[in-house]
């Protein structure tokens, strides 16, 4: 597959406002290129040096950039029109901070080696909640004691656990998941969420994406952690309008439904995660910034789904709803 690499100029200001227009967008994974943060670094001196290329040390360019990457498909362009609204709109507002130029660059027709290896420089294995170990593929680390290892590659990357708003799924999926759950992963992407919770003791994971191509990447993540197809099932689709996928689904068929996908889907397929979900399930949803919530909120309680926790990671949110 090949890939379209963006940036995005910005400062050390507007970087959080960036990325929560970008996660908006529906792009769960960035790289932060801070100038100044790298200079610092670099002067702080180190006895594991030997050597390093002081033209990385120093740079005439002081914009930072927010990095991140898209499929050079269909899909991937309908990414980047979202982005380009979002920016558009983020230019717009008056936050009271200098945000930069916001200016979008774009370089096209990266493969999949260039991409990993991108991945690899800043990709490294870290705790999650109390019980989960994240790390990427290449990374021969063991878990810290008594805790979960979660192996992923991000050579094909829809998330990669990094982001706020996976790590809050990720918490309260240590709270709910018990011997025996069986968990609905919808916007599935990497698979991380479903594939968490067979770790953690579920007994069945469906994971749906719209994108087709999230199908062979969550298997593949699957596989890393040694788990098959007997207790996995990923396909592609849309649950609001697919009529065969919503008959799959079922209706009361799932302990658990997680979401973590942006707010205005949240919103729109909540009747849909209600249907799911049996009563006295839950229903995680995350990706949502803390000026959408109280919409968010709303959206579940008037599917039926009763607010129970509410959790907060700088400006990112995640609710658990029940259904009573």
């Amino acid at each position: 597959m090949e890939w379209n690499k963006t940036l995005i100029r910005t400062t050390a200001e507007g970087v959080e406002a960036v990325c929560g227009a970008l996660m908006e967008a529906g792009i769960n994974g960035v790289e932060i290129d801070d100038p100044a943060e790298r200079e610092e670094y670099f002067e702080t001196p180190s006895q594991d040096w030997d050597y390093f290329d002081e033209t990385l040390a120093k740079t005439e360019d002081r914009d930072v950039k927010v990095i991140f990457y898209t499929s050079a498909n269909p899909y991937g362009e309908e990414l980047m029109a979202s982005v380009r609204d979002n920016i558009s709109r983020l230019k717009a507002r008056d936050f009271g901070l200098e945000m930069g130029s916001l200016k979008i660059e774009r370089e096209n027709n990266l493969d999949d080696k260039v991409w990993l290896n991108k991945w690899r420089e800043f990709y490294k294995p870290f705790n999650v909640g109390e019980r989960l170990y994240v790390k990427p593929v290449w990374e021969e680390a063991a878990a810290p004691e008594e805790r979960i290892t979660l192996t992923i590659n991000p050579g094909n990357v829809f998330g990669t656990g990094l982001h706020q708003t996976t790590r809050l799924c990720m918490e309260r999926l240590e709270k709910y998941v018990t011997p025996g759950s069986r968990i609905l992963d919808l916007g599935c992407g990497s698979g991380i969420l479903s594939i968490v919770s067979l770790l953690l003791g579920g007994k069945f994971a469906f994971a749906v994406d719209i994108d087709e191509n999230a199908v062979d990447v969550a298997y593949e993540n699957a596989a890393l952690n040694g788990i098959g197809k007997d207790k996995y099932y990923v396909t592609s689709g849309d649950v609001l309008s697919d009529s065969d996928l919503i008959e799959e689904i079922g209706e009361n068929s799932f302990d658990i439904v997680a979401a973590n996908i942006v707010a205005d889907v949240i919103i729109g397929i909540a009747p849909a995660a209600y249907r799911a979900v049996k009563p006295g399930g839950v229903f995680i949803s995350s990706g949502i910034i803390k000026d959408r919530l109280s919409e968010v909120v709303s959206a579940l309680e008037e599917s039926g789904f009763v607010i129970t926790d509410t959790s907060v990671k700088d400006e990112w949110c995640a609710l658990t709803a029940e259904k009573g």
